[in-house]
């Protein structure tokens, strides 16, 4: 039986996840939760409570948590309950679906104890990069949850890691990648209608801004040993081909399926098995046409942001990342426009004194005083 703690499951992720565990449990592969950690959302996280009879609870915000003691008494409170039911739990993998780099240090924590991580959380691999690689060499494994990096993650097997070429990340585009439209107008609802995949407001508004493909380029480089010049994106407004592996001979090894988080999630528990899966059947014949083409750099130079983060190394990817959140959430509380995330990010890269070999106090350090410096702009 695999003991699974979900941190974050209340979001879009961890609801998906918990649709994974149902699933494998109807199937006979048995996965029991052993712990839930959530930020404030108490109604959905009672409704789990019941359904799947978890050991722990960790609620973040102090207010909330305090309440919810009353019905569950074992639950910790704020960001240290969540480091604490980790060290408590009696788990062997954990799901990290915490958005930002909120989710650095429980990531960090359950590498440290040996344990299974699978990775849904990008942002603080993006700022922690080198200490997460350090982490995973005390026992523990890190899997990948997003689709893409679980797709080169599964092409890596058809060869060995000389022989790589390529890794070629697949981008849906998001919803304003072929609409000839003036980014300083666009809306919150227009900037989070994806065309393709169901996720949160945070993740879609970066989908809309290339910023998750530029994320996912640094996440790419840490999670596989990859120079960044060998790391390139294709848009693929399908979204069938996850990603792809290229070789030295000039094969390519892509991953296909519908676009459905579930089938990445329940890999990342089940590796190296595979096992049937809740997601529809993919026919080829019915999809008539899959297309590809390269991203408008200059409309969305958030890829450049991220290969010259990359390139500088330090502390500028944590900037990047901090930065990013800054601008995001002040867009998504109409205090920007969505034009304006572009600029706070170049002007913060174009500001930083970034240190070199970070320890994890660095690393806070900087987005902790990166994004208060842009939101104290506003």
């Amino acid at each position: 039986m695999r003991k699974v703690l979900l941190l974050g499951s209340t979001g879009s992720i961890g609801r998906q996840s918990l649709d994974v565990v149902r699933f494998l449990n109807h199937k006979g592969y048995p996965v029991r939760v052993v712990g839930l950690a959530v930020n404030r959302n108490t109604e959905l996280l009672m409704e789990q409570v019941e359904e799947f009879s978890p050991d722990l609870v960790a609620i973040v915000d102090a207010s909330a948590c305090e309440d919810f003691r009353s019905i569950f008494p074992r639950v910790f409170c704020g960001n240290d309950g969540v480091l604490r039911m980790l060290e408590e739990t009696d788990c062997d993998t954990v799901i990290n679906a915490i958005t930002g780099t909120a989710g650095l240090l429980p990531g960090l924590t359950t590498l440290k104890m040996g344990k299974r991580l699978c990775l849904a959380n990008k942002e603080s691999l993006v700022a922690a990069g080198p200490l997460f690689k350090e982490a995973a060499k005390q026992g523990g494994e890190l899997l990948p949850i997003d689709s893409e990096h679980s797709a080169i993650f599964q092409g890596l097997f058809a060869g060995k890691q000389k022989e790589v070429a390529r890794l070629i990340l697949t981008a849906s585009g998001g919803p304003l990648w072929n609409k000839d439209v003036d980014f300083g107008s666009v809306t919150v609802d227009e900037a989070i209608s994806h065309p393709t995949w169901s996720m949160g407001r945070k993740i879609s508004v970066d989908s809309a801004t290339m910023m998750n493909k530029g994320l996912e380029i640094i996440e790419a480089h840490y999670l596989f040993d990859v120079p960044p010049e060998q790391i390139e994106v294709l848009i693929h407004p399908q979204s069938i081909v996850h990603s792809i592996v290229e070789f030295i001979d000039h094969s390519q090894i892509a991953q296909m399926s519908l676009p459905d988080m579930r089938l990445a999630i329940q890999y990342a528990i089940t590796y190296p098995a595979r096992f049937p899966s809740p997601i529809k059947k993919l026919n080829l014949d019915e999809l008539g046409h899959l297309t590809f083409y390269p991203p408008d750099r200059g409309r969305f130079p958030s890829l450049d942001f991220a290969y010259m983060s990359l390139k500088k190394g330090g502390t500028y990817p944590a900037c990047l990342n901090a930065a990013n959140e800054a601008a995001v959430s002040l867009f998504l509380d109409g205090r920007i426009r969505f034009s304006d995330i572009f600029r706070i990010i170049e002007k913060a890269l174009g500001e930083h004194k970034s240190k070199d070999n970070p320890s994890l106090e660095d690393i806070l350090n900087v987005d902790r005083e990166v994004k208060e410096a842009i939101l104290s702009d506003f």
